[in-house]
């Protein structure tokens, strides 16, 4: 598994501010967040990505996964062929797509105009040779949909796991997603990238009402079991990445960073011991 960072909260950093925060930490490579304000930005991503691939290898790492805009879900827009293009040419082989909601036409209408999309975005990742990731996320009150396995699977089946991915979140799974061996089953066939946070969901007052939040905390001090979650990676020999996700949103960057190197820390501790308990067992 190659362990790389989510740049979304590395806000200000240059690329060369990103390779040493990568390099500080100790991480591989980036899942770099391409969205505007960034060093690369969606509208510039064939002249940005590329320098940026180039200038990451110089360094020793890589950029496995570029990370789009929430809203990049239609892939008949001039943007979509661009990103798609730029990637092939960066040698970035997974794009994270942004998130599709229910509409007022109801669940299953909005399964079947995503599913449209998705394959729209299926013959793009094929014609570049790369792949299309779709991340499970909860979605707080409103939801995605691709809250969790189950719903995910409903917009991906049948299309070709070679050019349509799974990035897999256990953390949002732990608020709206199935028992982690059921919900890593479900997704096995298409599973292509891992996500690493910790949540703890808590009441809070605002405007003088109690309201529902999630919190991102340490990884390993949440609601995530982070053991079973590591333990079925490697039952099923998951080789891809694995995105340190870093959504603190309440630190400056500085201690971000910090904050990651811990978390990075405490995953590959996990993965040393669950070898070490494989090979007690065998």
């Amino acid at each position: 598994m190659e362990l790389i960072v989510f740049t979304k909260h590395f806000t200000g950093r240059s690329i060369e501010g990103l390779i040493k925060d990568i390099k500080y930490v100790g991480a591989e490579g980036a899942d770099l967040c391409v969205r505007p304000g960034y060093p690369v930005e969606p509208d510039t991503i064939l002249e940005t990505l590329p320098s940026a691939a180039k200038r990451f290898q110089e360094a020793g790492l890589s950029i496995p996964i570029i990370t789009t805009p929430g809203d990049f879900i239609d892939p008949e827009k001039p943007i979509a062929e661009k990103v798609f293009g730029a990637c092939a040419q960066a040698g970035v082989g997974l794009i994270k797509l942004g998130y599709w909601m229910m509409g007022d036409e109801g669940y299953w209408k909005s399964v079947e105009n995503a599913r449209r999309d998705l394959e729209g975005f299926s013959r793009l990742a094929k014609k570049y040779g790369v792949k299309a990731c779709i991340h499970n996320h909860c979605g707080g009150d409103i939801g995605t949909m691709s809250l969790n396995s189950c719903s995910v699977m409903n917009l991906v089946k049948g299309l070709d796991p070679k050019y349509t991915g799974i990035f897999i979140d256990p953390a949002h799974l732990s608020i709206s997603g199935e028992p982690l061996p059921m919900a890593f089953d479900i997704v096995k066939e298409y599973l292509s990238i891992v996500a690493v946070k910790d949540f703890v969901r808590e009441q809070v007052i605002k405007d003088g009402k109690r309201r529902w939040q999630l919190r991102v905390i340490p990884v390993g001090t949440g609601y995530v079991d982070w053991p079973t979650a590591v333990k079925l990676l490697m039952e099923m020999k998951f080789n891809g990445p694995v995105s340190i996700h870093a959504e603190y949103n309440e630190l400056d960057v500085d201690d971000i960073v910090d904050q990651v190197k811990m978390d990075i820390r405490f995953f590959r501790k996990l993965v040393t011991e669950t070898q070490s308990q494989s090979k007690v067992n065998k």
